[in-house]
């Protein structure tokens, strides 16, 4: 079956207005609609870098207890964590192949590894 959603760990977390903290979360693949519609958000047009809060609060499925988030959450996100689901993102939306393949340079033995196990924790 094909993988379209990724578990993450947020090196920081998400605060919630509670005061409650919330680390892991599960972000979906992204479809060509998710990079589209932001452009036609009136807060991307008149700045660029609020690309990111839209589609990652369109992609992100589930936040700790939360079961959406939505951009003014990511907004609030600790830069660390922005950092770290810019490059999750990348990584789950860009790779061609589902394992990652390498020799070992100690003993040449060739290895092959499923892609979402090397992914970053932020742990």
């Amino acid at each position: 079956m094909f993988k379209t959603e990724y578990e993450f760990t947020l090196p920081r977390g998400f605060i919630d207005k509670d005061g409650n903290l919330h680390k892991k979360g599960v972000m979906r693949l992204s479809t060509a609609k998710d990079e589209i519609a932001p452009l036609q958000d009136h807060r991307v047009r008149s700045n660029q870098a609020f690309m990111i809060i839209i589609l990652l609060s369109r992609v992100i499925v589930k936040l700790g207890d939360l079961n959406s988030v939505d951009s003014r959450m990511v907004e609030q996100f600790f830069s660390i964590d922005l950092d770290y689901l810019q490059r999750f993102y990348q990584k789950i939306n860009e790779s061609e192949d589902t394992n990652l393949s390498f020799q070992c340079p100690h003993c040449s033995e060739d290895i092959s590894i499923p892609f979402d196990e090397v992914l970053p924790s932020g742990e």
